[in-house]
């Protein structure tokens, strides 16, 4: 099952160039929990959809694809 936030993190995060480490440490998780949301095997909890929309600078509808 493919995880639309998933891949809208990933499309974010190459957008500007980062890597998943440098992702992790500015919202305050690991490597790994980056690579697992964007993998799909995992998803963010609420308060971390909300850093990841205030770090991209997108809405949380936004990352949840509720947004046309």
């Amino acid at each position: 099952m493919e995880s639309i936030i998933g891949k809208k993190i990933f499309e974010l995060r190459k957008e500007k160039g980062i890597s998943q480490q440098f992702l992790a440490k500015e919202i305050g998780v690991t490597q790994k929990a980056i690579d697992f949301w964007e993998k799909g095997i995992n998803e963010p909890k609420a308060s971390y959809i909300v850093s990841l929309a205030k770090y991209f600078g997108v809405t949380a509808d936004y990352l949840l694809g509720l947004e046309i």
